[in-house]
């Protein structure tokens, strides 16, 4: 469902949107000032607040006391003191685009009352992405270190303040009173290093620096923030016995003389295309900075102008942030990697210099197959306008939501001159098996199957993931440790379920493994035997067989009802003809390129003889045929949202056993919708078509007593 243009919203609409925004955004800041842990990433954020605001230009008389617009972070948390600013600390207002930069500067001019040949001076500095600070001095002492809190009240942090290197405890030839403020921010180094210590201690790990920096600060230890290094950015002032200098520029020289640090890149220019130029400047050093930005701030340099100027309800009028695009970055490519995944495919993968998108450090990302990186798209059409992808470019990185993240351009003009075009690998790099592409296929596949060890790997992992046989403990990670174990040899998917069986001595291997004791042993042992029973379709979906997903899985199990007759369809299809390869094409759902597969798959011999063995192994249940009678047959039903009831394994199921078709996406054949808390884009997409939408209780009560 699009968003109801600001100039057709009610009256009783625009009130309830408003009251729906206050509490989205109270909760998002709570998250991020509050929590250290972001609930919504930053180009979210904006709009929601841009949205608020507009919405309240348009109706100002349903302007809320609590109205995100007049609110600054968020209210010190419990477990410090509590320190009132004598000064409040401000937030910064936003701009977007550079007609947003002009704007700012002509609005400046304009409340000035400044003729067009007057000049105005503005500082440019990049946008820390940290916690706000304030340090307070008296007579040269530090006495007081705050956070911002909600911008009047912060949290006392004077002990893990004194542990950060770039606080000064003491000044010399400072103002008797001086507040200075500044950002608390973690290198990517040291982030690295401290999510690497957190792993390695099983503690909590930090999505990005300025989470690590924020979590930091806020220790209630103070030797937990001494043993994680935190620096310091000092920007701007509170309140002062006497003033720094007649400028910003001079004031932030003045800051740096007296011992902090401040920004190199702190620069002053005239106008606001001078102002962009840098901006785009910082933009393109930003992987290389080696710490976060995601913006530069503009203020206007004339002291006696900002006080002219003065301050809105939560910003200043003289200074303004121009964010990056909080889903792009720009990084170094420093290696391309293949993978190669359970179906053979080699996959290259970017290794990046870490750079953080949209709220998470991004070090990886996908670059599809070799047309793509040659800058070609299926039909062999240019993409990126031709610019092909090399090991040592500096590259743009895109990001959105959960997306995983991928190249968007090439910066052609800093490409190495000693570059090389990438060689897409005829080999596979893990068994050195020939790896060919199939007329139409845009990927290259090994042709070592079973005797590859990354496709083995992969399908094993694959075989134990929570849509296919789903053995409580023992996920990727065991799996990928069990099959490198000569001791344990898990190979193929009936060794796990002959793990105990094959040896007396498996308990005594596996209990003196790294992470594993006598009770975690046998707790698997129990898992993987209560699994042998399952169900036809778990079976054939666990069995990764290319194109054939845990949809057509349940509708390929419906259709055949058992196991045995479904191999026996396999084991006596005659290619492409024939009454098992018509049968086979009949169902609903599955085509001639997932037959091929299924068909192909078992009569390769050393295939089918791994598939014989598991299922010896497995007491696997017939499918249950489904209700035609239900007020649910027939019907293409998809669930998004949180369910709280059922699993949406469970939702899924059920649905199928009453003769639905459950569908992972929201198109106008969609039938009904079924909309947990939390429900997205699916939701507002399903609004739009007119489709049934069913909360979960409606849901249950739909199919109760079936």
């Amino acid at each position: 469902m699009t968003q109801t243009d600001i100039k057709d919203l009610t009256l009783d609409a625009a009130r309830s949107e408003l009251a729906d925004l206050a509490n989205k955004l109270s909760n998002a800041n709570s998250k991020y000032h509050g929590d250290d842990a972001p609930n919504l990433d930053d180009a979210t954020y904006d709009a929601l607040k841009r949205r608020n605001t507009a919405i309240e230009d348009r109706f100002p008389q349903l302007k809320r006391k609590d109205s995100p617009s007049d609110q600054i972070g968020t209210s010190a948390q419990d477990g410090f003191g509590k320190i009132t600013h004598a000064q409040r600390m401000m937030s910064l207002g936003n701009a977007f685009t550079e007609e947003d930069v002009t704007d700012f500067v002509q609005g400046i001019r304009k409340f000035l009352g400044l003729a067009p040949e007057t000049p105005l001076a503005f500082t440019a500095e990049p946008k820390i992405d940290g916690l706000s600070l304030s340090l307070r001095y008296e007579n040269g002492k530090l006495i007081h270190a705050a956070t911002r809190g909600d911008g009047t009240t912060g949290e006392d942090v004077l002990a893990n303040a004194l542990t950060i290197g770039d606080v000064p405890h003491k000044l010399q030839n400072a103002p008797d009173l001086l507040e200075v403020r500044g950002e608390v921010y973690m290198s990517h180094e040291h982030f690295e290093a401290l999510n690497t210590r957190q792993t390695e201690r099983g503690g909590k790990t930090f999505a990005n620096p300025r989470n690590a920096a924020a979590g930091s600060l806020r220790q209630l230890d103070a030797e937990i923030t001494k043993s994680r290094p935190l620096r310091f950015f000092a920007y701007a002032w509170g309140v002062l016995s006497e003033p720094l200098a007649d400028t910003q520029s001079a004031s932030i020289e003045r800051l740096s003389a007296l011992g902090f640090q401040t920004n190199s890149l702190t620069k002053r220019f005239e106008n606001a295309i001078e102002l962009v130029e840098h901006y785009k400047s910082i933009e393109q050093q930003r992987a290389d900075l080696g710490y976060d930005i995601d913006g530069v701030v503009y203020k206007v340099d004339d002291l006696a102008y900002q006080t002219r100027l003065g301050f809105r309800a939560t910003t200043p009028r003289w200074a303004i942030a121009h964010k990056f695009p909080a889903e792009l970055a720009w990084t170094h490519l420093e290696a391309i990697d293949i993978q190669v995944g359970r179906t053979g495919a080699l996959s290259p993968v970017a290794r990046l210099t870490p750079v953080t998108v949209g709220g998470v450090v991004v070090s990886n990302a996908t670059l599809h197959n070799e047309d793509y990186i040659r800058g070609r798209d299926n039909t062999g059409d240019d993409i990126r306008e031709g610019r092909d992808i090399r090991i040592g470019d500096w590259v743009q990185i895109y990001r959105a939501g959960d997306v995983i993240p991928k190249i968007k351009d090439v910066d052609l003009s800093k490409r190495p001159k000693d570059s090389v075009a990438f060689d897409f690998p005829k080999t596979c790099p893990e068994c050195q098996s020939a790896a060919s592409r199939e007329e139409g296929d845009a990927v290259r596949r090994c042709s070592g199957g079973l005797i590859c060890p990354a496709q083995a790997v992969e399908r094993l992992k694959h075989f134990v993931s929570r849509g296919a046989v789903d053995i409580e403990g023992l996920g990727a990670k065991q799996v990928e440790m069990f099959y490198h174990d000569p001791m344990l040899s898990i190979r193929e998917p009936s060794d796990i379920f002959t793990l105990k069986r094959r040896d007396a001595a498996q308990l005594t291997k596996l209990k003196n493994r790294d992470g594993w004791g006598s009770k975690s042993a046998e707790k698997l042992f129990d898992a993987i035997d209560e699994r042998r029973n399952i169900s036809f379709a778990r079976v054939l979906y666990a069995l990764g067989l290319r194109h054939v997903g845990s949809q057509s899985a349940s509708l390929i199990a419906r259709h055949y009802g058992s196991w045995s007759k479904f191999i026996d369809a396999m084991e006596n299809a005659k290619g492409m003809e024939g009454a098992q390869w018509d049968e086979l094409m009949s169902i609903d759902g599955v085509g001639t390129v997932m037959a091929t597969s299924l068909v192909t798959s078992f009569k390769q011999e050393s295939e089918r003889a791994s598939i014989q063995r598991l299922t010896d192994e497995l007491n696997i249940e017939d499918a249950q045929a489904p209700d035609q009678t239900s007020p649910a047959a027939g019907k293409i039903v998809v669930f998004t949202g949180t369910l709280e009831k059922m699993s949406r394994a469970e939702a899924k199921a059920r649905a199928e056993t009453l003769g639905a078709k459950v569908s992972g996406s929201v198109s106008a054949k969609t039938d009904i919708l079924v909309a947990g808390p939390g429900a997205g884009s699916k939701a507002k997409k399903a609004a739009d078509l007119g489709i049934k939408t069913l909360d979960e209780d409606e849901w249950l009560e739909l199919i109760a007593g079936l």
